[in-house]
C-alpha cells in the first residue's frame, strides 16, 4: 500500500478528526451464529437486518444498515475470544437515556444474563459482560455535558465509582 508524503512541516495545527466523526459499526468474530444472535438479537433486541446463513448477520436498531456484524468466516466453532494480548477490549453501545439503559439491564436480569461489572463513570453510568463468545461489551448512557464533574481548571473529571444497580433498574 502506498502511503501518501508528509506535507510539509508549519506553524499549522496538527489534523484533528472533524467533531462529527462517529465510529458507524462494528463487525465481531463468532463461534457461533445462532449463540450470537440470540444474545444481540433475542437479549438485547438489536433488529435482524439480514442474514447469510451461518456465516454472516447484520443487525441494527432503528433501521440502520447495521450496527454490528457477526460473522464466522474465520472463527466458526473456533475457540472464544483472548482476555489477554491485542485485540478488542469491548464494543460500547450507546444508550440515550438512563430509562433505556435500564431497560436493556432489566432485560439481562430476566434472561438471568451474567454482567461482568458495573460502574459510574461521572460523565456516564456503564454495565459490562461479555457475549457468549466472551467478547467484552459495555451498555451505557452518557449523562448530559452540564452535569460531567469537573475540575478545577475546568477539565472533565472522570472516575470509577460503584453504580447503584438497583436505582438504575428503578429507573422508568
Amino acid at each position: 500500500m502506498h502511503t501518501p508524503a508528509s506535507p510539509a512541516p508549519d506553524d499549522s495545527e496538527p489534523y484533528r478528526a472533524p467533531a462529527q466523526t462517529r465510529i458507524g459499526h462494528v463487525h465481531l468474530q463468532v463461534t457461533d451464529l445462532d449463540k450470537a444472535l440470540a444474545f444481540y438479537h433475542g437479549i438485547l433486541g438489536f433488529q435482524i437486518v439480514r442474514r447469510f446463513g451461518n456465516q454472516v448477520a447484520f443487525i441494527s436498531a432503528g433501521g440502520y444498515h447495521h450496527h454490528i456484524g457477526l460473522n464466522t468466516w474465520n472463527s466458526l466453532g473456533g475457540p472464544p475470544a483472548r482476555k489477554q494480548g491485542a485485540g478488542l477490549f469491548h464494543t460500547a453501545i450507546l444508550y440515550a437515556t438512563r430509562a433505556e439503559l435500564a431497560g436493556a439491564l432489566r432485560q439481562l436480569a430476566a434472561a438471568n444474563y451474567p454482567l461482568t461489572g458495573s460502574a459510574d463513570h461521572g460523565v456516564s453510568e456503564a454495565v459490562y459482560l461479555d457475549d457468549p463468545d466472551g467478547n467484552g461489551v459495555e451498555l451505557y448512557w452518557d449523562r448530559p455535558r452540564e452535569q460531567w464533574p469537573l475540575a478545577p481548571d475546568g477539565s472533565v473529571q472522570m472516575y470509577t465509582r460503584a453504580l447503584d444497580l438497583a436505582g438504575l433498574l428503578a429507573e422508568k
